[in-house]
């Protein structure tokens, strides 16, 4: 029985397996350009997905370090009221205690700046020729306000409230404060003098969890500056900070008022903390931009890096060339095996640099024992990101080697 000749179907089947097998063959033959040519996809495509692999974990981190922060705070100031005149019409004496007594209120505390009359005269020291310390500021707190910004001292301790009852008259220095008042222990009690009045320095503060402008101020018990220069001016220069627990912060936001004036609460001006959905997304957001452009970047280097590589194969692979067209190859046949070699040194690649991506994501996060965040539709699909550069990057490569006449290749 005579054999039917291959259908137009069988042919393309057998063209696409003889490519293919061309194209492995191309690229094992030459394993140490084949890395060089795959390099390029390993790092674009590993630079993207460990850059926005990275970008995820670190906001997941500003989410989690805004929500234990900024989500348990509570602002209460003196309202823009012209029938109050000073602050304790407004705050009562025992502020602290009727904030703290609301469930979900960790600490809570009142704080004013002292005039500029009186800080310009604060000095370290009353010795002759001592200057002193301008742009310094000095606060006075009550006993509540310090521990509820978190601080972590580096030497003393805080002022509370017996040092309030008693008016002693103490400070507390952050770290900034202590070192342009040339104070850097408390082993020989040392002093300072506002308005040529001395205060002893009990505590120096390291760091602070919120209100970072604590670490270069002075802090005063409320009650001793009130024994000594009076009640503060205004009503709206006194605050009142409060730390609650997670998720109470609202709640106690519209509680406290009535908690601390139930006869007017419209004294006070309460600012909750604000959304922390809106504030995390335009956080992602921001960073995300920025770091999809840098990723970007990233890739585009890569694929300049693989068409150069290629380009120069192209230059070495002449002779091949021409002895291919030279036996009746076709330049769409030399095209596309250059194109199909492009394509899987980018798809191996981009296996690569994925893997190396996600050990780097999780290496970091582990380093920094942050849990790391990685969305799968990024993950899985990176290595066909990396068969796109290569196919992008072999096209021009590709052009050229179909345009290779078998005679001039072959004279070289």
């Amino acid at each position: 029985m005579k054999r039917q000749p291959p259908s137009g179907q069988e042919k393309s089947r057998f063209g696409v397996r003889d490519l293919l097998a061309e194209s492995l063959a191309g690229v094992l033959q030459r394993p140490g350009r084949t890395v060089l040519t795959m390099l390029g996809t390993v790092l674009g495509v590993g630079a993207f997905v460990a850059v926005l692999g990275l970008t995820s974990t670190a906001s997941g981190q500003i989410s989690e370090h805004f929500n234990a922060l900024v989500a348990t705070e509570v602002v209460v100031k003196g309202a823009d009221n012209p029938d109050t005149v000073t602050g304790d019409l407004a705050f009562p004496e025992d502020a602290d205690g009727r904030a703290e007594q609301l469930r979900g209120v960790r600490r809570a505390g009142l704080v004013w700046p002292l005039p500029e009359k009186l800080t310009k005269s604060l000095r370290g020291s009353l010795l002759p020729g001592t200057r002193s310390v301008e742009n310094l500021p000095v606060l006075a707190a009550s006993a509540g306000f310090l521990p509820a910004n978190r601080p972590t001292a580096w030497t003393g301790r805080l002022f509370d409230r017996g040092h309030e009852d008693r008016r002693d008259r103490v400070a507390v220095l952050g770290v900034g404060a202590a070192r342009q008042l040339g104070i850097y222990s408390i082993a020989g009690m040392p002093a300072i003098f506002v308005d040529g009045v001395p205060f002893a320095v009990i505590g120096v503060l390291q760091d602070v969890d919120r209100n970072t402008e604590l670490l270069s101020a002075v802090v005063l018990p409320s009650r001793t500056v009130e024994l000594l220069w009076g009640k503060p001016e205004a009503t709206n220069s006194v605050i009142m900070r409060i730390d609650t627990d997670m998720g109470a912060a609202a709640t106690v936001a519209g509680q406290i008022a009535v908690a601390l004036r139930p006869d007017d609460p419209m004294l006070f001006a309460v600012v909750p903390p604000p959304d922390p959905r809106q504030l995390r997304d335009s956080v992602d957001s921001d960073l995300d931009a920025f770091f999809l452009v840098l990723a970007g970047i990233c890739l585009l280097i890569g694929t300049i890096s693989i068409t150069n590589t290629t380009s120069v194969a192209v230059l070495e692979r002449l002779s091949e060339i021409g002895l291919r067209r030279s036996l009746g190859a076709r330049p769409a046949h030399i095209g596309g095996q250059f194109l199909t070699e492009a394509a899987i040194v980018g798809t191996i690649g981009g296996l690569i640099g994925t893997a190396l991506a996600v050990l780097a994501v999780v290496s970091a996060a582990a380093a920094q024992r942050w849990t790391p965040l990685l969305d799968p539709w990024l993950v899985l699909p990176a290595p066909l990101l990396g068969t796109v550069i290569g196919v992008l990057a072999g096209i021009y490569p590709a052009m050229r080697a179909a345009s290779v006449q078998p005679v001039s290749a072959l004279q070289r």
